[in-house]
Formats: structure tokens, C-alpha cells, sequence
């Protein structure tokens, strides 16, 4: 591990096992990117070139006819929704987010319009499009989407992620075969997802995926698909784009992160991280009112968490209290907790430094210990989560 620059920055010194998340920095940048970004941080490029390499490799990859590189999974959305808007219309392109057309209807399954950081729905209105919400929160059937296709639906967005509903919606290969009937792209926002050909393999006509969660590349977003639509996506970049652009550092260290992919001993990787979950299963087992069970990532990505249950009767904290002791303390552990309400929260063990591990495990016995010994039970109640959940950003910078 290089120098640690946190410290000089007056920044903590997070541990990060909650997994690939914008607001921790993503993900451990792979050294082959790392070693791109100085070498054409000093020299000039004819970006529309650059984007052409890289399109070489997005398309070897992805199995896509073209793709490109842009600021983020969420920019890719907004520019693919915008290129299935404007076609390759330069004027109308100009004028985004208003539109001459009344062809900018995007069909979503209401159990995929999720949060992830920013509404998902968010990255469509911004560039013109019409939202258009189908079926309900925990089921969608063929006739939601079906009757929602008119002559004015520009495309349908279907998103993959650990956010959304994960039953009771169409599966991918029925939306595509239900839109695709009746003329109409599907579009996947993948960003976090490991499978860089199978949403394109299953009949989706662009699939968009983060440059710097599990690829481990600079900040950035890929666009893969067919070349029309692609196109009509990059062009964005003389429009609504402008503001969503891209580096030539993040270009080429994503062309390199994408290259390091194809070698990268993705097995090794799996079982050193199946030895950090063992390791803190073996440091939770037997602790009172504890349960911890190793748990497979839910949209398949190759990959397991572990799954720390708490009974606060028995161990003296709720899951929320644990999590909030643990991101507190000597060093800072940022856990997992979408989801701790439920008294839970898992260890994401994919962006570790060699040792961390360790620390991780010391930390969960010091403060189950420091639980033990209260007088009482933890227990911050639950409406304080929601309460206060936005003052830190509410008083940014102070």
C-alpha cells in the first residue's frame, strides 16, 4: 500500500467494507490505472480519437458494436436517454433538456426507480424526458409494459442493482423481447455489476457500467452498445454533455482498467476475500445475540458479504448503533447498512488493503465488548436515522 495521504489531509482514515460506493471513493484503483493516469496527464490528445481507442476496447469486452467513455454510470444514462431523444438531430441536441418532440417517453418499472445517490429517474427528466412509471413497487407484468408503449416512448431503462425490487418485476430478456416487439431500445444502467457482455448477450441495446467500482479505473462511466445509439449518445457531449464530461486521464486509465480486467486473477481475488469473511465469521461466532452467515451478492455478481444479524436483547446494541460505534471509532469501519432498521448490516470484504482484515476483526470484538459492558441496551431509536440523516450535508462545508 502507497503512502497514506489521508492524514496530511486531515481526512480519517476509513476502513471501507461496506463496498464499491461513490460517497467512500468507490473502489481501490487496480495499478494498472493508476499507472495510465500520469502518463497522458502531460500530454495533449485529440479527445474524439482517444474515445475511439477506447471504444476499441469497450467493444472487445463488452461485445458491443461502439462504445465510449463519459463522468459516470449516472451521465451515462442521461446521455442515452438523450440520444434515443434527439437521434442524431445537432439542433435538437442544442436545445436539451427542452424538446420539438413528443417522442421522449421512458418507460421504468416502478420497483427500479431507486436511489443511488441521486434519484435514477433524475438522470432522465434532466435531459427532457417524460418519466414513465409502470406496474408497481413489488410487481410489474407484461401488460404494464406493453400497454405503456405509444408512438411517443423514446426508450426503456432497466436498471441492475442491489437497490431495487429483486422479485415480482419483468425479468430482462421479457422486457427486451416485450420493447423490442414493438420497436423500442432498452437501455441497462449496470454500474455495478461484473458481467460486462451478458445484459447485451440477453438483447439490450446499450448497457452502461461505472469505470471505478469493480473495474477499479478513474472516476468515469462506460457506454457499450450499437453503434447508432452510441453515437447518438457521444454527440450529446456538444450539448447537455458538456457539463458531464470527461478527462483524458480518466479515459485512458479506464482503457487500462478494461485491459488489467482480461488478466486480473479474478479466483485469487475470490478466495482471499472468502478468507476475510471467514475471519470475521470465526470473530463473531459464538458472541451473544449475534448471527453471522456468509451471503451471495443478490444481483450474482461473483462475489459474497457477510451478513452480522443482531439480537440487541442479547447484545446489548441494535444494528444501527453498532454500525454508527464502529464507522466512530479508532479507526473508522464503514459497514454496510442500507438495510440495518432490520437489525443487520454486512461486511463488504472487496476493498481492503493486505491487514485490514485484522483491523476489522478487532474492531467488531471491541465494540460487541464495549456493548456487553453497557448498563444498558444501545438503542438510539430508529426515527433519528431519518431525523438526522441529512445535517452533515445540510451544514457542508462547516
Amino acid at each position: 500500500m502507497s503512502e497514506d495521504i489521508r492524514q496530511s489531509l486531515g481526512l480519517r482514515p476509513v476502513i471501507n467494507v461496506s463496498g464499491t460506493m461513490t460517497g467512500l471513493g468507490a473502489s481501490i484503483a487496480v495499478p494498472e490505472a493508476v499507472a495510465a493516469v500520469p502518463k497522458i496527464m502531460t500530454q495533449f490528445v485529440e479527445m474524439n480519437d482517444l474515445q475511439r481507442k477506447a471504444g476499441e476496447i469497450i467493444a472487445r469486452l463488452t461485445g458491443a458494436e461502439a462504445g465510449f467513455v463519459t463522468a459516470s454510470c449516472s451521465s451515462g444514462i442521461s446521455l442515452a436517454v438523450a440520444g434515443a431523444i434527439t437521434g442524431p438531430d445537432l439542433l435538437a441536441v442544442e436545445r436539451l433538456p427542452e424538446t420539438t418532440t413528443s417522442k421522449k417517453e421512458v418507460i421504468v418499472q416502478v420497483g427500479h426507480i431507486v436511489n443511488y445517490g441521486a434519484p435514477v429517474d433524475q438522470a432522465i427528466r434532466l435531459v427532457g424526458g417524460t418519466m414513465v412509471p409502470i406496474g408497481q413497487a413489488t410487481s410489474t407484468h407484461r401488460f404494464h409494459l406493453e400497454n405503456a408503449i405509444t408512438e411517443n416512448t423514446a426508450a426503456a431503462v432497466y436498471v441492475v442493482s442491489h437497490h431495487v425490487v429483486d422479485y415480482g418485476l419483468l425479468h430482462l430478456s421479457e422486457f427486451v423481447e416485450i420493447a423490442h416487439a414493438r420497436g423500442v431500445p432498452v437501455i441497462v444502467d449496470a454500474a455495478s455489476e461484473y458481467d460486462l457482455r451478458g445484459f447485451l448477450e440477453t438483447g439490450a441495446d446499450m448497457a452502461l457500467y461505472s469505470g471505478h467500482k469493480f473495474l477499479g479505473g478513474p472516476t468515469s462511466g462506460i457506454v457499450a452498445g450499437r453503434k447508432d445509439m452510441v453515437r447518438n449518445a457521444y454527440i450529446q457531449n456538444y450539448g447537455i454533455g458538456r457539463g458531464m464530461k470527461v478527462g483524458k486521464e480518466s479515459i485512458f486509465g479506464v482503457m487500462a482498467a478494461l485491459e488489467a480486467w482480461e488478466t486480473r486473477d479474478h479466483e485469487g481475488i475470490r478466495a482471499r476475500e472468502k478468507s476475510y469473511l471467514d475471519l470475521w465469521k470465526d470473530t463473531l461466532d459464538g458472541r451473544p445475540g449475534i448471527n453471522a452467515v456468509i451471503d451471495p451478492d443478490p444481483t450474482k455478481n461473483p462475489l459474497d458479504r457477510l451478513k452480522v444479524m443482531i439480537d440487541p436483547a442479547e447484545a446489548r446494541i441494535t444494528a444501527w448503533d453498532m454500525a454508527a460505534a464502529l464507522a466512530a471509532g479508532d479507526p473508522p469501519i464503514i459497514v454496510r447498512d442500507h438495510e440495518a432498521e432490520h437489525q443487520y448490516f454486512y461486511l463488504d470484504p472487496c476493498n481492503l488493503h493486505p491487514g485490514q482484515e485484522h483491523i476489522v476483526a478487532r474492531r467488531l470484538g471491541e465494540e460487541l465488548d464495549r456493548a456487553q459492558r453497557s448498563n444498558d441496551i444501545i438503542a438510539t431509536p430508529i426515527e433519528d436515522l431519518s431525523r438526522h440523516r441529512f445535517d452533515s450535508l445540510l451544514k457542508w462545508p462547516d
